[in-house]
């Protein structure tokens, strides 16, 4: 969960997400050390007025300023294909959901169980109770176990909607008419918060995703009681 005056992004909760910060700050500082060379090579042309072709060849110059860049694209490139791939990947989920994006509210059907669905609406802020979160907080969650491989197939029935959840790493477009596929891996418990990224409307901002990550052992719990329900 973000808290005020926070820098940088939330505490990862699954193995995509601690991949994502690695690359961010590896990519970071790829950018900070491009600004501060050029920050210098100005600095010193602004004070040692450094603006005839005699000092350096142009020959050199082009060789530099063509193979340093070469590298450094190479250097953000690998990586990130390595996470593109990796995000990508679906290796034997142990649960699917089926997640389905409306005006404004989201739908979840577990397809490994046969009558386990239900809708997600955001809580009203006077139903509020202490510690919950303003325009965060829903009445139904989407329960996963924690340190199980999930599927998560996202659509949507009227427009287009975007099913985000940032601690886990997950943001997939919910199209109508198309499925699209991804996968997380919750490595701890705890409340994870999201909401629509694609303007989806008059109450876009309407819209949260709440996925509460618990043991196996309660996860099969609720789901019995859902059931039953």
């Amino acid at each position: 969960m973000a808290h005020p005056s926070q820098l940088g992004f939330q505490d990862a909760a699954s193995p995509i997400m601690e991949e994502l910060l690695h690359f961010h700050d590896h990519t970071l500082m790829a950018v900070f050390l491009i600004s501060t060379l050029v920050l210098y090579i100005i600095t010193i042309m602004m004070t040692t007025k450094l603006t005839n072709t005699n000092s350096v060849d142009a020959q050199e110059i082009e060789m530099v300023w063509t193979i340093m860049p070469a590298i450094i694209l190479i250097m953000i490139a690998l990586p990130s294909l390595r996470i593109l791939y990796l995000m990508d990947e679906v290796n034997d989920p142990h649960l699917t959901i089926k997640a389905i994006g409306h005006q404004w509210y989201w739908s979840y059907e577990y397809t490994n169980y046969e009558d386990l669905s239900f809708d997600s609406y955001m809580t009203p802020t006077n139903d509020l109770t202490p510690g919950q979160f303003r325009l965060l907080e829903v009445d139904n969650r989407m329960v996963v176990p924690m340190e199980s491989p999930t599927r998560l197939l996202v659509t949507a029935e009227d427009v287009l909607h975007s099913w985000a959840v940032p601690s886990l790493g997950v943001k997939t477009d919910a199209i109508p008419g198309r499925l699209n596929q991804t996968s997380f891996i919750a490595t701890r418990p705890g409340v994870f918060y999201g909401q629509c990224s694609e303007i989806c409307g008059a109450n876009h901002s309407f819209m949260p995703i709440v996925v509460e990550a618990v043991p196996l052992t309660d996860f099969e719990n609720w789901s019995s009681s859902m059931l039953e329900a």
